[in-house]
């Protein structure tokens, strides 16, 4: 079983790599630094450690362009050490994979990552630390949501269901999520969290575009990171001069900017 740290500035990436290492029945624990400083930290917290420590890391996954230090930067550190972790790359870039197996690089995983090539890495990685998995944890590519209940609703036929849908992708799958069942969307940076029943999804799309698209749909803005659907608001509280409102089990600030907006709309639909 491995103990692993997977380093990336691009929040939204780094959790997606975190979400598919976790998937991964090798992966004992699954760690996330979003720089250089933070990631050289962790590392050196778990050198002092020592590999059968607590805190050992046995392996990083680790970006290669990233503000500061580069993940080149970062392996050659490491490289200095007597026992330092294993490294795999995983960029969008092509062009240094020499640069990168100079570094005794166990592997280099392309973005975006497909499951079953982060399955590879993995089982390489336990090679080469002696760490094969039983042969019935030998892992598959891991599901790109995970399983929860899922709301009935009517499927939608014909041109209208690309209407009724957004693509969404992870690890190379790209699957197809009701709009109905969005209960709100997060924003995060140039990207979009879609929450739903099932869990979250990640879609490059910023937040102001999908209250565009979606005002119709009955989509409201309520602060500058959250757009929520109007009928999946199941309270609004007014506490100490703030608003907030409650969808399923997440409670979501309103901004004051939103909020009187926010009143008269559920007013108005609360009486038809």
């Amino acid at each position: 079983m491995l103990r692993v740290l997977a380093v990336d500035d691009e929040k939204p990436l780094l959790e997606e790599l975190l979400y598919l290492l976790r998937s991964d029945p090798r992966v004992a624990s699954a760690e996330g630094a979003s720089d250089a400083t933070q990631a050289l930290r962790r590392v050196s917290r778990a050198l002092e450690s020592g590999p059968d420590g607590p805190d050992g890391i046995d392996v990083v996954f680790l970006d290669i362009h990233m503000a500061g230090l580069t993940g080149l930067d970062i392996a050659r550190l490491l490289a200095g050490f007597a026992r330092p972790p294993l490294i795999v790359f995983v960029t969008a870039h092509e062009g240094f994979a020499v640069q990168a197996f100079d570094l005794k690089a166990v592997d280099y995983v392309l973005k975006p990552v497909r499951p079953e090539r982060l399955a590879e890495a993995v089982r390489r990685a336990c090679a080469q630390l002696g760490r094969a998995a039983p042969a019935e944890e030998e892992a598959a590519p891991p599901s790109p949501v995970p399983p929860a209940r899922r709301r009935a609703r009517p499927e939608p036929v014909g041109a209208d269901r690309a209407a009724d849908q957004i693509a969404v992708e992870l690890g190379g799958v790209t699957r197809f999520v009701a709009i109905a069942d969005i209960a709100y969307v997060e924003a995060q940076g140039d990207y979009a969290r879609l929450h739903t029943d099932e869990g979250s999804h990640l879609v490059r799309i910023p937040l102001s575009t999908l209250e565009e698209r979606w005002a119709a749909r009955g989509f409201v803005r309520i602060h500058r990171r959250h757009l929520v659907a109007l009928s999946r608001i199941d309270e609004l509280r007014l506490e100490a001069g703030t608003t907030s409102v409650r969808v399923g089990p997440a409670e979501l600030q309103v901004s004051r900017r939103h909020a009187r907006a926010l009143r008269d709309l559920l007013m108005r639909r609360a009486t038809g």
